[in-house]
């Protein structure tokens, strides 16, 4: 008795092995087919380029004060009387609150490192940064800051403003696709098959919010009254990727 429920039981553990075996076939065979279905491998991606030439219509600019004194007290109160008639100039230029950002201020003792390190003197330091979109104004900004009392000017930059970017960007779109698209075609003729529509797309946007370029150098010349600084040409640019689906 004991034999012949034991071979019962044996039967019975390779009835239900075999059929969690057929099972297995069976979801591994429904999973490779679906991964096999129309739209997964019957694509082809392809990238679209568009770029041009702009002249910059923004620019950014750092105007500081640095004075040293023998305590902080002096070099502090003789930087900010400097910088009130710095920024004084600036406003009577037509620049409003929001185009002045301070953006650096400090007060550091100087040291005297002959033998014994001695503090010798206070430099105090303060510097805003200047962004307008009216670009003949950077000369003189630049002249009248210095003549005002500032005497660190650096870290010109020059960038594309929002309105313009929004200007550019539905137009470099359309150049971009159109790449892609040509691009596209030329490759499935070779191929021998043929674009039946689109199944996804992206933008590569190299527009950010502000787009800078390489800074500006200030060309000081003895025989003019002013500071010129150019803007030069820049080059904005766009990619999409498109993933194209044929037959």
């Amino acid at each position: 008795m004991s034999q012949e429920y034991s071979n019962n039981k044996s039967f019975y553990i390779v009835f239900a092995l075999s059929i969690a075996l057929v099972l297995m076939a069976g979801a591994l065979y429904t999973g490779s087919h679906a991964s096999m279905q129309p739209g997964s491998e019957n694509t082809i991606q392809m990238s679209g380029n568009a770029e041009q030439k702009v002249i910059p219509d923004t620019v950014s600019i750092s105007i500081g004060v640095v004075t040293e004194s023998a305590t902080s007290k002096e070099a502090s109160d003789e930087n900010a009387a400097l910088m009130t008639a710095v920024l004084k100039e600036l406003k009577d230029l037509g620049l409003q609150d929001k185009d002045i950002r301070t953006s650096y201020v400090s007060v550091y003792p100087v040291y005297n490192y002959d033998g014994v390190r001695t503090i010798e003197g206070y430099s105090a330091s303060n510097s805003v940064e200047v962004t307008t979109t009216d670009l003949a104004l950077l000369s003189d900004i630049v002249d009248r800051s210095t003549a005002a009392g500032a005497n660190q000017i650096g870290s010109v930059s020059f960038s594309v403003s929002d309105e313009m970017q929004k200007e550019l960007r539905e137009e470099l779109i359309d150049e971009a696709v159109e790449d892609s698209s040509s691009k596209a075609e030329i490759l499935a003729k070779s191929l021998g098959v043929k674009i039946i529509g689109v199944q996804t797309s992206s933008i590569s946007d190299s527009m950010g919010s502000r787009m800078y370029y390489g800074a500006a150098e200030m060309v000081m010349d003895e025989e003019e009254s002013s500071t010129p600084i150019m803007p030069g040409e820049s080059t904005v640019s766009m990619s999409v990727q498109v993933t194209y689906l044929i037959k």
